[in-house]
């Protein structure tokens, strides 16, 4: 929905269609496997523990279309705080896409600026977003129930920009609890990865660098 560091767009395509009618997703940020194609129109449960990211969510779905294109445009080194009439939560969403592939919402456009780009693709997709179960917490909190489970933690190498990022991961740990869950299991990570057994699926230009995207599945149809 909008940008955000290690977002997936460039390799969503990749991974498995979700065979169930609910998707749990415990590491959310922007949710790029709950809006692919058709299945925002499933059961969604997103989970986050950056409280920023869980508002923002919140925010857009208690928006509307005209809302969001009212809201200004966005040039090289504009300052978000000059327009004061703006809620938190705007800021924040602008914030993020002044400077795309950021972990934090930016005040200052910088010139990787994709706001003025994605601000109609946003509005254009508020509706999809209506009925998703939206949470801030610890994926420890979710029930085990069967679903379609997209595990995208912050990887082992190279999530160390997110605001809750692999300081505090015990790999090992989410490893079993990845294993454990109730139908279809999607554990996301890169190549350099070694907590599991993950298995090549594409290669990814992050915005920092170019790395092999990688999965862990217990089922592919």
């Amino acid at each position: 929905m909008w940008s955000y560091y290690g977002r997936k767009t460039k390799v969503i395509d990749a991974y498995p269609e979700p065979i169930h009618d609910k998707i749990i997703e415990p590491f959310a940020g922007t949710a790029v496997y709950s809006l692919y194609n058709n299945n925002w129109e499933k059961d969604i449960i997103l989970l986050d523990k950056y409280d920023i990211v869980i508002k923002t969510w919140h925010y857009l779905q208690n928006t509307t279309r005209e809302q969001i294109l009212s809201l200004p445009e966005m040039n090289y080194k504009d300052k978000i705080d000059d327009h004061q009439y703006l809620c938190q939560e705007e800021k924040w969403l602008i914030g993020f896409n002044i400077n795309g592939g950021s972990s934090s919402p930016k005040k200052t456009t910088m010139k990787f600026n994709v706001w003025n780009r994605v601000k109609l693709q946003i509005a254009d997709n508020l509706y999809k977003i209506k009925h998703w179960d939206i949470r801030e917490g610890d994926y420890h909190d979710l029930k085990n129930e069967k679903a379609t489970w997209f595990i995208d933690p912050p990887y082992q190498h190279g999530g160390k920009y997110y605001r809750h990022g692999t300081k505090n991961i015990d790999f090992k740990e989410l490893s079993e609890w990845s294993m454990s869950r109730k139908g279809q299991i999607i554990v996301c990570e890169n190549t350099k990865a070694d907590w599991m057994d993950f298995k090549p699926l594409k290669k990814m230009k992050g915005s920092l660098h170019t790395t092999t995207e990688a999965i862990w599945t217990n089922k592919t149809k």
